[in-house]
């Protein structure tokens, strides 16, 4: 187990005056103005978001097992697949590793209190509430939403759909996103420990530096054109709609402008996550620290300048075609980084396959077949007949799905002891994780074989030669259903009924692992002590607590003088 020493029990123990017993009550909560508890709320919000656009996706997959299905009419197959789009990416994808691991991990691991703006952290939480509530008062209100979750015009403008409810819960969730970037941007610059200089944080921090860039810089756009396209309805101006002069095209351009940097959004707070597993679970210093970090700058950077390629069809110019083109290949480069990177981290490394490490894993294959398969969509001769396709369908989830769920899940399953002070069943972590791989690469690899035999996406009905791939699709579907379910409960069952667990189980270095498990309410009992996050060699462990602590603490003389209490 390594170094045996004796340490005082109030560092990487467990704190009685712990963010949950602070204080009591539902207005305790719903007040609160604690990053830990109100990660927590987001967490139980996305997560019900995740199950509810599960069902409209498993509801879409039954309606296909067969080729002339009449499980839904067309009409209603619309809705589903609108519906199950919409929700998973804005109320899902979008905020689920920055709002809710950002939220309960970041200022720990800067050994800061707080954010630096509780109150607008709040408040993001409760627009995001209010524009998940919007868009599904689409459903609840009878309206019903048909447009495809990326609103395409000129339809949106002419369905009698809820597409106003929807824009404007998409428009409010991006208030959302925008008031989290502002929070970590300024949290970052400015409430470091003395002497954490940019190349000793964490690269989760980087990525979530990354990714608030992109929420400040792109999501304003996305707010503007959900407030022309509902002008376009309301007055009929002219904008997007041709009848009036206006042109549709424009209205992808604007959408996308936004919503690729958005897939970024999505993907690189995952891999800052898989990050931090890959170095742990491999107990070896990350290779190539400043190129994963300066990576994440440059795919942040570089995805604004690829929107185009979601046009190839539209009859763009040649030029303009070519040139998104290769800036789209361009984009390949700091993806490959990390996932190279990565593996060079865990060659020769002391590998513990725990269930976090195991979606660490699952990720570095899906998101490779996920950017892989991006490729052929980003070359011009390809992507014009695999265009529109089930190749898209399939592509888009394996990067966007199969990367952040597994990472979510992942880091999940790494801070969860540190959360809660329990830990978890790790056998049945791994089940769940090799449930959820199985039943995705399931569902979604017959999809790339489909679309690349021509099968269109959304179509409510099929030629039967693809039936069996459908079939496939489907009973993966449900087993990827069932795996995302017994992670859940593992973890839900393991927050309060779990064995209790030291202040580091698992020999991290990184600044959050120097508090108690769960946290005090005020982060540290002691003030933290700024070290490498990656030295897993000045970790040692401790028999009477059970744990890892870093070896500064090993002489008592050397504990650190106990934090200022503060108070929201």
């Amino acid at each position: 187990m390594g170094t045996t020493i004796k340490a005082t029990p109030e560092i990487f123990g467990h704190a009685e005056n712990n963010f949950f017993n602070a204080s009591s009550g539902w207005k305790s909560w719903a007040f609160t103005l604690d990053h830990k508890r109100i990660g927590i709320m987001y967490l139980i919000g996305v997560t019900t978001a995740l199950f509810l656009a599960g069902v409209f996706a498993l509801v879409l997959r039954s309606h296909l097992w067969t080729a002339n299905s009449e499980m839904l009419t067309p009409a209603m197959y619309n809705q589903m697949f609108t519906l199950h789009g919409a929700v998973m990416v804005f109320a899902f994808i979008i905020p689920s590793i920055p709002a809710a691991l950002g939220n309960m991990i970041l200022p720990m691991m800067l050994g800061a209190k707080d954010v630096a703006f509780p109150r607008l952290n709040l408040m993001s939480f409760y627009l995001w509430i209010i524009g998940t509530g919007c868009l599904l008062y689409a459903i609840l209100a009878g309206y019903g939403l048909d447009t495809g979750w990326t609103f395409y015009t000129p339809y949106s403008i002419e369905t009698e759909s809820g597409v106003i409810y929807a824009t404007a819960g998409a428009f409010v969730l991006g208030f959302s996103s925008i008031f989290t970037g502002i929070n970590f941007l300024v949290t970052v610059n400015t409430m470091r420990l003395p002497g954490q200089g940019w190349f000793k944080l964490p690269l989760f921090i980087w990525s979530l530096y990354a990714t608030a860039i992109i929420q400040i810089l792109a999501t304003p756009v996305l707010g503007i054109t959900l407030l022309l396209l509902i002008s376009e309805r309301l007055m009929s101006i002219g904008i997007f709609d041709p009848r009036y002069g206006g042109d549709p095209v424009l209205f992808q351009h604007f959408f996308w402008f936004y919503s690729h940097p958005a897939v970024y959004i999505m993907i690189l707070p995952a891999m800052g996550v898989i990050s931090e597993l890959i170095a742990v679970y491999s107990q070896k210093r990350i290779f190539g620290y400043s190129f994963i970090a300066f990576s994440s700058v440059a795919i942040a950077l570089l995805g604004f300048l690829v929107w185009g390629h979601h046009l190839f069809t539209s009859g763009q110019s040649l030029v303009v075609t070519l040139i998104f083109s290769a800036i789209t290949f361009s984009v390949a480069i700091p993806s490959a980084v990390k996932v190279f990177n990565w593996l060079a981290t865990m060659y020769k490394g002391s590998i513990l396959l725990a269930t976090p490490m195991c979606y660490a894993l699952s990720f570095i294959f899906l998101f490779g077949i996920g950017g892989l398969t991006g490729l052929f969509l980003g070359a011009l001769s390809t992507d014009i007949h695999l265009h529109d396709t089930y190749f898209v369908v399939a592509h888009f989830h394996f990067v966007m799905v199969g990367g952040t769920l597994t990472a979510l899940l992942g880091g999940l399953f790494h801070w969860w002891p540190k959360m809660f002070g329990r830990m978890y069943n790790d056998m049945l972590g791994r089940v769940g994780c090799f449930l959820v791989f199985i039943g995705f690469n399931l569902t979604f690899f017959p999809q790339f074989v489909m679309g690349s035999r021509g099968m269109p996406r959304r179509y409510a009905t099929y030629d039967p030669e693809y039936q069996i791939f459908h079939q496939w699709s489907t009973i993966g579907a449900f087993l990827l259903g069932i795996g995302i379910l017994l992670a859940f409960a593992v973890l839900v069952y393991a927050a309060f009924k779990g064995p209790k667990v030291g202040g580091n189980p698992f020999k991290a270095a990184s600044l959050e692992w120097q508090s108690s498990s769960p946290p005090d309410f005020h982060n540290f009992l002691h003030k933290p002590v700024m070290t490498d996050p990656y030295d897993f060699d000045a970790m040692v462990y401790d028999e009477d607590l059970d744990t890892y602590i870093h070896r500064e603490f090993a002489d008592p003389a050397k504990v650190p003088p106990r934090v200022e209490p503060i108070h929201h």
